[in-house]
């Protein structure tokens, strides 16, 4: 019963998580990458040296003056290098230091970012998300049209889009933090994470909302609520096997898949937990409370 009658637990925990997010979101900002600011992307790999100095790379790096850089590991024995600008003839000369005084390289990849693709890229995943909500919602409210009165085929578009948002908003802020406190920068891969997650979470919700339509009408005699909690209870083995599923391949993926992936991944590992507590204790608790306003109000009438 704790899943229905314990919803000031779960909109509390959802409600600070959002407030927390959105004032990060204000404050700090997104740290964001190449992809949204433009500058230079350069991948070295060294031949023989195996283990790589990271801090001796970024001494070479500020001795150059290189602005606003960031050096991680893109493999066992090769490095991403994300600055403001490099020129070719500064990437020669930091080159050269770095074989003196680390080992032999190869220059794997240098190429130069402009920030017009970030702006494209923000507003298409704007675009795709208003658009996707909107779809959602007619989708969910034709599909569902059927459901017995007083029941809302709307709301179960609306709750669905909502606890999207919900999972959108606190995923953001968690990135917020990381880059705050951990320096992890934005990418395209990032938007991608975001809108698998957000289709992820639309799926699992409309699971358990289908088992609500299937238990109103065929128990029509129970409380809307009551129905709730049965559904909750019906799909609840299958929402956290397929979540427990997904998530043994996002960890082995964040142990074998590589530093290129590796936030992509965390994305994605984060978003799926989200998208799982969202389906149970956001959407269907939304949707209780919206019926229960109904009938308050018809009541009143």
């Amino acid at each position: 019963m704790i899943l229905i009658n314990k919803k000031w637990i779960w909109f509390s925990l959802s409600g600070i998580l959002i407030i927390a997010s959105i004032l990060m979101l204000f404050f700090w900002k997104l740290n964001l990458g190449l992809d949204f600011k433009g500058g230079s992307l350069v991948e070295i790999e060294f031949i023989k040296t195996k283990d790589i100095k990271i801090n001796e790379i970024n001494k070479i790096l500020n001795e150059f003056k290189i602005e606003s850089f960031q050096v991680q590991k893109s493999g066992d024995n090769s490095v991403f290098i994300k600055a403001k600008s490099i020129s070719k003839d500064q990437l020669e000369s930091i080159e050269k230091q770095m074989e003196e005084r680390i080992g032999d390289l190869n220059e794997k990849k240098y190429e130069n970012v402009g920030p017009t693709v970030s702006k494209d890229l923000a507003q298409k995943a704007y675009w795709s998300l208003a658009l996707a909500s909107i779809f959602i919602i007619l989708y969910i409210a034709y599909a569902f049209r059927k459901v017995p009165k007083p029941a809302n085929s709307f709301a179960f578009g609306v709750c669905a889009v909502i606890a999207l948002v919900h999972d959108a908003i606190i995923l953001l802020g968690f990135f917020v933090f990381l880059g705050k406190y951990y320096g992890v920068e934005i990418d395209s891969l990032f938007i991608t994470a975001v809108l698998t997650v957000i289709g992820y979470s639309v799926h699992d919700t409309i699971v358990i909302f289908d088992r609500i339509r299937e238990n109103l009408i065929k128990y029509s005699e129970n409380s809307f609520d009551k129905n709730i909690i049965d559904s909750l209870y019906q799909t609840l083995d299958r929402s956290i096997t397929t979540s427990f599923t997904v998530i043994i391949v996002l960890a082995a993926l964040l142990v074998f898949g590589g530093e290129s992936i590796k936030w992509f991944v965390v994305a994605l590992f984060v978003g799926t937990i989200i998208g799982t507590y969202s389906s149970i204790f956001v959407a269907s608790q939304l949707l209780s409370v919206w019926h229960n306003k109904i009938i308050k109000n018809s009541n009143v009438s």
